[in-house]
């Protein structure tokens, strides 16, 4: 499909127009028209053929036009002949964090600005600064994005990760399914890491050369690293390096141990092999020289004396002790999630009705789900006034009294103001079922206390997105983690896991910190969007590296268990 092609171009050409000083409404119907294009369910290219693109809203003739030229030749004249005008690099320039079209229209202008290194520079010797509305909190705030974005830029995402290897693995299991046994991820993707360097797979075959070569067909490799009988490296779209090996069957769980690391899990586990004589590498666990273990990757362990353990264990923070110990957690699965408790519609900033969502979400097997729109001041995100947030719990009753084993909770992702003071009212608040507070705005002032007076508040159930980052983008708010902890600990409050790609917050190292001290999480999607929705297992690996259990987690509780369990029924 070409939608996400399209969406993009889309985007592009508004940010250009915006850049350029176009009239707002110009501006606003590419951005409208990739909106709608994004929710397109059919192959657009299928919809230009059959010539029906006008059907799909906010796409007029002028606009069909342009997208039958990028479907056709895969550029857009007039763009084309607006980016001879603009910084060669302007759309690496918009990456950055309150770097806007409009910012960057100005520092282009004025400064000569054209690309990321020049950005650095004028921001080093103090140019930048001397724009106007460019104030020294300003200028800080863009040299730390572009250091972000400097860091980022090196990473894959786990979301874009999972999503490649999903589809190599996919397009393995057809081109060469009679050439090939066990598949999985390795590396940092298996151990569910927020961001990975390259990305491993590991196949059972004994016709290497062969998988290899069907391996480097994958339509989106744009360069051959090598190729050989054991092993092939290719780039996927001129950014992603992916590694295939093709190991034998006697050695397929030794492979998938060591190349799924971490490295310090496997010096450690190495370490201890050579004490008690035995060594392990990619082929297997050997005593002297007869290996004694490696089909399995359980053998290694069990070889050694270990439980086996999960890969998102594997860090050496003190899984091999308690597998020696046999004192392993038992980690939260996919499996034991029972609801999605943070989910966005049409009436604030979602893309599907409230009755679609809950469709939606029953297919994926869940028993309740709870809707929580954006409240008033999210004025971006078309927050709900109170009378439009007690129309829609009343929507949400009636839908309930029709619906048969699934409930729906009505609920609010409720702004926390910059005074800590919540966005709605407590005679509000006490009628909505679940209630998620969320720092949207004024990020500098005082996030903790803030969070700190949320949580105070008896109907608050979570504190969403705790500290706010954006992992390609910014970093989180500077906040006083052990006080939050600490008072979550002591209100009842839960924290989320937000499973959005690009935030997965709280991270790994801040859950395992909740949870050991007694603190339940929330692992929600924070759906906008039907296909956010499989983002659940994101959350749930963060959650798995943090060892989060079932019993943590609180939308693996029964409907009866979270009712039980808001501090408001208490």
């Amino acid at each position: 499909m070409q939608n996400n092609a399209v969406v993009d171009i889309l985007e592009k050409f508004s940010d250009v127009l915006e850049f350029k000083g176009e009239v707002g409404f110009k501006i606003n119907a590419y951005r409208k028209a990739a909106r709608n294009i994004a929710d397109l369910s059919e192959d657009i290219l299928k919809v230009w053929r059959e010539g029906r693109l006008g059907d799909i809203p906010g796409v007029g003739k002028a606009l069909q036009d342009k997208i039958g030229q990028f479907l056709e030749t895969g550029h857009i004249r007039q763009l084309d002949e607006h980016l001879r005008t603009v910084p060669k690099d302007l759309f690496k320039l918009l990456e950055i964090h309150n770097f806007g079209p409009k910012t960057a229209a100005l520092a282009f202008n004025e400064l000569g600005i054209e690309t990321l290194e020049q950005l650095g520079d004028a921001i080093a010797d103090g140019r930048l600064a001397t724009l106007p509305g460019m104030g020294p909190k300003k200028v800080e705030n863009i040299k730390k994005s572009l250091e972000h974005h400097a860091l980022a830029a090196k990473q894959i995402s786990i979301g874009a990760a999972t999503k490649i290897v999903a589809e190599l693995i996919e397009f393995l299991q057809e081109k060469a399914h009679d050439k090939i046994g066990r598949i999985s991820p390795a590396g940092s993707v298996r151990r569910y890491k927020e961001t990975v360097h390259d990305i491993d797979i590991i196949v059972e075959t004994e016709h290497g050369s062969d998988v290899i070569e069907i391996f480097t067909t994958f339509p989106h490799v744009t360069r051959i690293l090598g190729a050989g009988p054991t092993k092939g490296s290719v780039l996927l779209d001129d950014r992603y390096q992916v590694d295939l090996r093709a190991i034998p069957s006697e050695s397929y769980g030794a492979a998938q141990q060591y190349f799924t690391g971490s490295k310090a899990h496997n010096v450690k586990l190495r370490e201890m092999a050579r004490k008690q004589g035995y060594k392990i590498n990619e082929w297997g666990i050997y005593r002297d020289d007869m290996r004694v273990g490696g089909e399995n990757e359980e053998d290694i362990y069990e070889t050694l004396g270990l439980d086996w353990m999960p890969p998102e264990l594997r860090e050496d923070r003190g899984e091999i002790e308690a597998a020696l110990e046999k004192k392993l957690p038992t980690l939260v699965t996919l499996d034991d999630i029972q609801a999605d408790l943070h989910m966005h519609t049409t009436s604030s900033d979602g893309h599907h009705s409230l009755t679609e969502l809950v469709e939606f979400v029953r297919k994926r097997g869940y028993s309740y789900m709870a809707v929580c729109n954006h409240s008033k001041s999210a004025m971006y995100a078309n927050g709900l006034s109170e009378d439009r947030l007690l129309a829609e719990i009343e929507a949400i009753h009636q839908l309930n009294s029709g619906l048969q084993d699934f409930v729906v909770l009505a609920g609010s992702e409720v702004d926390i103001l910059p005074d800590g003071s919540l966005d709605f009212k407590e005679n509000i608040l006490r009628q909505l079922d679940f209630v998620v507070a969320s720092i949207h705005s004024a990020f500098k002032t005082d996030p903790t206390a803030r969070t700190l007076a949320a949580m105070e508040n008896k109907y608050v159930d979570v504190i969403g997105h705790p500290t706010g980052r954006l992992i390609s983008r910014r970093e989180g708010f500077e906040l006083d983690m052990d006080k939050v902890i600490e008072t979550a600990a002591r209100t009842g409050t839960a924290l989320e896991v937000n499973s959005f790609w690009d935030r997965l917050d709280l991270n790994d190292i801040n859950v395992r910190t909740a949870v050991s001290r007694g603190v339940k999480i929330s692992i929600n999607t924070d759906t906008h969007h039907e296909k956010h929705l499989s983002l659940m297992a994101l959350g749930v690996g963060t959650a798995r590296r943090g060892w989060a259990q079932k019993q943590d987690v609180i939308n693996s509780f029964s409907l009866r268990e979270l009712t039980s369990w808001q501090k408001r029924n208490r």
